[in-house]
């Protein structure tokens, strides 16, 4: 921190947050949350301004340039507010319950959220960006600062009717009434809605802007593998096709930006996020088994490469997100003019990246503000590589061969620029989807590498943010671990263990996933009406405990509790289980009638338990060659609503974690297959083909 800039009642410098550290040099007071600033607040009788937003976040960036570092805004705001920053990464939990009341007052949300609260944390006004003066009919800091603190002086009686009238319509927006149990109808319904969304030119389900959705793309594999006369696999192929061709991958260093500000995928918003590299990795590796497309496989195994290179800890864990803005400009890092590409390449290089990658003189980079062109490139392919290679008269692959050995050269230049900030914090939730992600794509792509990278990770979690009593925490930072696990935490590194245990059959990781739903259904389990509530009974108390079920970028945690329940419920044979599962279902189910689309992992949950799922039990040692084939056999196939479970006779801790697995032995001392749906088996057999005719007379049901 330099000493020009110090402020010695800015409270930041001590925290681990990337990006509560990047305002700890402002002349603003910030605090960080907690007890000690609402003490002042309640002894000053200040009303608390909460702005809340992540390290990578362009528009914060812009805000805290404008306000946070102006001497003549901060004065305003210290003499004003008791000032507190957040990173939503970190509180998620505070970011939904304060989000919601945003959406709530002005009809929409975003980041930097900011949030005025009185020092009971009751909120009375909120916004999202705000300039330093007012614009377009929207006021400044410069003129909001006053007025709050004029409304706070004279209004104060508004002020307290104003927060009891949104605190009541938060509490009643958070409450759900249990309806029906939804079923077949409502996938119909989800599916009709997408097709009728879809963009048939350039894939996706929107005009502008456009995010990935991966969820979606999932749920849309799933209904196809049932209807297959349906268009559900030609949306999906045509989505992750453009999606992969176009500017929101990073052609260079690979990995996908956060989401496309236009209609063809061309223009991104240049953050990238685990999150994202984690659900589009799982979307691509269950395209290719539907489809056995080269580009999926490639594709899921490009982010894998870029995850590895960039957003590993040397102990196993992976980063949280880099940011879109390097030397105060967005995208500046990722964006090429032809001039360089002539001078760092040979000629007939340089023409040929120029044509392949569909670079102008003027830019197809516009400034987002003014719409101008800036002479600058996204690269981004509008043909198949088969396509251009045809019209080059080469094979596909001498044209892979020479535009990979290019791209290294083009990456090694990129290194040189200052690159975009690593907000290096670990998560436990965005790691429960890391390691979702590469078990399943190491077991279907049969890749080592990355099932042994999954077991680093929860091998890291498990040692650094599991605590002595076993109690979960959310993040780790250069050693510090802190802040309680949210039911993001859980569902999402329940399902990690999940995959990790159908990859390796290793029962340590069953076990793992049960213990973990176990501590899970104790402390966030709403006993009364079902459902998870997003913080623990002993969470901080806010506005009141808010229970997730809508899809954002990520899936939500009740949406993925309810997959996680159906499939532990199956695999250990506890029936409660599966009842918690359809309690899920019902609470939520009016909510997803309203919108289905908005639902695409719910609906995942309905597609598994509305499908007759099956469980494939192999009785066999799992080195035996015959115990391996028919395990590899089974990777090979997209079997979404299928649990397999090995009774290895060598292994006790199975038989003590499930204890039907007792009735399931080996028939003729060989591996033996058991095929089972709707609670009752088929005749075992020792046969590999038979097994698999088994479970394709049963997927034919």
């Amino acid at each position: 921190m330099s000493e020009s800039n110090y402020n010695p009642d800015n409270n930041l410098s001590e925290a681990s947050s990337p990006y509560l550290l990047q305002h700890a040099d402002n002349p603003v007071n910030w605090y960080p949350w907690g007890d000690k600033a609402f003490e002042k607040a309640r002894r000053e009788d200040k009303p608390v301004m909460v702005s809340i937003g992540y390290a990578t976040c362009h528009w914060c960036h812009v805000m805290a340039h404008e306000s946070f570092e102006d001497e003549e805004i901060a004065r305003l705001m210290n003499e004003a507010f008791v000032n507190i920053k957040v990173d939503r990464e970190e509180r998620p939990d505070i970011d939904n319950t304060y989000m919601l009341v945003c959406q709530m007052m002005t009809g929409s949300g975003g980041w930097p959220l900011n949030v005025f609260l009185t020092p009971d944390k009751k909120p009375f006004y909120a916004a999202t960006y705000i300039p330093k003066v007012g614009r377009h009919g929207r006021p400044g800091m410069h003129e909001l600062v006053p007025w709050i603190s004029k409304l706070w002086e004279n209004e104060r009686e508004k002020i307290a009717a104003s927060s009891d009238k949104i605190i009541t319509a938060f509490q009643k927006s958070t409450s759900f009434e249990s309806g029906d149990q939804l079923g077949d109808d409502i996938l119909q319904e989800a599916y009709n809605k997408y097709e009728q969304q879809f963009d048939s030119t350039h894939g996706g389900f929107s005009s502008s802007p456009k995010f990935p959705s991966p969820h979606n793309l999932m749920l849309l594999l799933r209904y196809a593998k049932q209807h297959p006369a349906s268009n559900a696999l030609q949306m999906v192929e045509k989505t992750l096709t453009e999606m992969r061709r176009g500017g929101i991958f990073d052609h260079i260093g690979k990995g996908f930006h956060r989401y496309s500000t236009d209609q063809q995928w061309l223009l991104p918003h240049f953050e990238k996020m685990l999150y994202d590299q984690a659900m589009l990795m799982i979307a691509y590796t269950e395209a290719w088994q539907m489809t056995n497309n080269d580009l999926f496989k490639q594709t899921a195994n490009e982010i894998a490469d870029y995850v590895f290179r960039k957003m590993q800890d040397d102990n196993g864990g992976f980063y949280s997100a880099e940011d879109a803005d390097s030397e105060g400009e967005e995208g500046k890092f990722y964006v090429w003019e032809i001039s360089e590409i002539r001078e760092l390449l040979p000629t007939a290089e340089a023409e040929l990246i120029i044509e392949v990658f569909n670079l102008t003189e003027e830019g197809n980079y516009k400034d987002e503000s003014t719409g101008r062109h800036t002479g600058k490139n996204i690269l981004h392919l509008q043909k198949s590589l088969a396509t251009l290679a045809n019209e080059r008269n080469m094979s596909t692959e001498k044209l892979r061969t020479t535009l990979e050995g290019i791209r290294q050269k083009l990456l090694q230049a990129r290194q040189q620029r200052v690159h975009p900030l690593l907000d290096d914090k670990i998560l436990t939730d965005w790691n429960g989807l890391m390691i979702a992600a590469l078990a399943k794509a190491g077991r279907n792509f049969s890749n080592q590498k990355y099932i042994e990278q999954a077991q680093a990770c929860w091998q890291f979690i498990a040692s650094q943010m599991l605590t002595e009593d076993n109690q979960l925490k959310h993040r780790y930072r250069n050693g510090d671990v802190a802040i309680s696990a949210h039911a993001d935490d859980y569902s999402f590194l329940i399902w990690g263990l999940i995959e990790l245990y159908q990859t390796t059959f290793n029962s340590k990781y069953l076990q793992e996933a049960v213990s973990l739903q176990q501590q899970f259904n104790n402390s966030f389990w709403d006993s009364d009406d079902g459902g998870f509530y997003f913080t623990s009974e002993e969470g901080e108390e806010l506005l009141g405990r808010k229970k997730e079920i809508h899809d954002s970028a990520i899936p939500s945690s009740n949406s993925v509790a309810m997959m996680n329940l159906l499939r532990l419920g199956r695999m250990t044979g506890n029936t409660d289980w599966e009842q918690m599962a359809d309690q899920i279902n019902k609470l939520f189910s009016s909510s997803i009638q309203q919108a289905p689309t908005g639902f695409g992992f719910a609906l995942q949950g309905v597609n598994f338990s509305t499908s007759n799922p099956k469980e494939v039990i192999i009785a066999g040692d799992q080195n035996h060659p015959q115990t391996k084939e028919m395990l590899h056999q089974l990777r090979d196939l997209f079997l979404p609503n299928t649990v397999i479970l090995l009774a290895d006779p060598n292994d006790n801790n199975i038989n003590n974690l499930i204890p039907f697995l007792d009735d399931f032995g080996m028939q003729n001392n060989k591996p033996t297959a058991y095929v089972c749906q709707n609670y009752s088996c088929e005749l075992p057999t020792n046969d590999l083909e038979k097994m698999l005719e088994l479970i394709k007379k049963q997927d034919n049901h």
